[in-house]
């Protein structure tokens, strides 16, 4: 059985025991120095200016938006575009922070939200939090684009295609933000952990304000010295003011230790799975009974995993029955999230979204890890086929 999880880290046994090592001789495990190399190289590796790093991608989701209130760049009712196929904690912190989801549908062939579907809402959005699924991406350029002109915030849950890139650009770079997992299973594994990504310098004080309780402490010193004047805090009690609306979203040493670990294997990751990648579109282009991919407008698809969608629930049956003995499926992240029960409780939305709803029903998903052997990769292609 080729699972979902192969292990918890790419060169796993390597990685463990550099692991106790570092436990066995570590003075702090809270977040500190670790955390602080790993955030400097992610941003680098990612082309971003910072990174902040949380304790998971869900929780990087929900900051994110958070800070984003603080600012007043998002305000309570205020309309976001999110995907009709994306994870539940796209929607979430929407929902928990007063905030409006709009869902927007998906194309069948890039399983992402098209230019043309963002265009229909353009006048009724004050922002859109877009998931680049599964390693793809519709025209995401042309999306950025138009969010610049008709003054909508974008930006990305990019949990899902670390390492993807469309015109010489790597995903996650085209928002104002955009959020990162290294859950278990995703391309970079710290077994729990998220980062948040950004440019701009006023954001990214407050994203490390809202991961710790909304104090100064992790801030630059020039930049605490100047909250505290400002609000006549003296020295002593400055450690226990708190400036905005926060959580305790704080990783651990054992994260970012694992993250420095792990992200030298970026470049390898992700060709690795690149290459499955083309390998299993390839497969499915010549099979009739399932729908092909479009992806030609990118230059690396690197995805955590493979979706499969086939031309009709039959048939989509038949290809569950096939893989089952051999090959763990899920579905396609979560499917429709109007299907979702917390949807539905919170949202009144009577709306079709009819391509959401045929992945739904018509598709899955298998692992794209890069320590799938090529007997593994040769058993996926021999089931992909008709």
């Amino acid at each position: 059985m080729i699972h979902l999880v192969k292990s918890t880290f790419y060169k796993e046994k390597e990685t463990k025991q550099s692991l106790i090592d570092f436990i066995s001789g570590a003075s702090t495990l809270s977040m500190g120095k670790e955390c602080a190399k790993f955030e400097k190289a992610f941003a680098k590796k990612q082309g971003r200016k910072y990174a902040v790093l949380v304790s998971s991608g869900s929780m990087a989701n929900l900051i994110l938006v958070q800070a984003m209130m603080n600012l007043g760049m998002f305000k309570k009712g205020d309309r976001i575009g999110v995907s009709a196929l994306t994870w539940a904690t796209n929607i979430m912190p929407l929902l928990q922070l007063g905030l409006v989801p709009v869902i927007l549908d998906v194309s069948r062939t890039t399983l992402n939200v098209t230019p043309e579907e963002v265009e229909k809402k353009l006048g009724k959005l004050k922002g859109l939090f877009i998931t680049n699924v599964l390693g793809l991406s519709d025209d995401i350029s042309k999306i950025e684009k138009l969010c610049k002109k008709h003054r909508v915030t974008l930006i990305e849950d990019n949990c899902e295609s670390l390492g993807s890139r469309t015109g010489g650009k790597l995903l996650g770079n085209f928002g104002i933000a955009s959020t990162f997992s290294f859950f278990v299973g995703h391309h970079l594994s710290t077994i729990e952990g998220g980062m948040v990504t950004t440019d701009d310098d006023i954001l990214h004080e407050m994203l490390v304000l809202v991961r710790a309780h909304g104090w100064d402490r992790n801030l630059h010193p020039d930049r605490q010295k100047k909250l505290r004047r400002k609000h006549g805090h003296d020295e002593f009690h400055a450690k226990y003011i708190f400036h905005d609306l926060a959580y305790n979203a704080r990783p651990t040493e054992v994260t970012g230790f694992l993250g420095n670990t792990q992200l030298p294997h970026w470049n390898e990751i992700v060709k690795k799975r690149q290459s499955n990648f083309k390998r299993f579109a390839s497969a499915i282009e010549k099979n009739k009974d399932l729908v092909p991919l479009e992806y030609g407008h990118m230059d690396t698809v690197s995805n955590m995993a493979m979706p499969v969608l086939a031309v009709s629930r039959a048939q989509a049956e038949i290809y569950k029955k096939k893989f089952a003995p051999h090959v763990e499926i899920r579905p396609v992240i979560a499917g429709n999230m109007l299907n979702q029960p917390f949807y539905k409780k919170y949202v009144s939305d009577l709306r079709r979204y009819d391509n959401a709803e045929f992945i739904h029903q018509n598709g899955f998903y298998f692992a794209n890890n890069p320590e799938l052997t090529n007997e593994e990769v040769s058993l996926i292609v021999s089931l992909l086929s008709s």
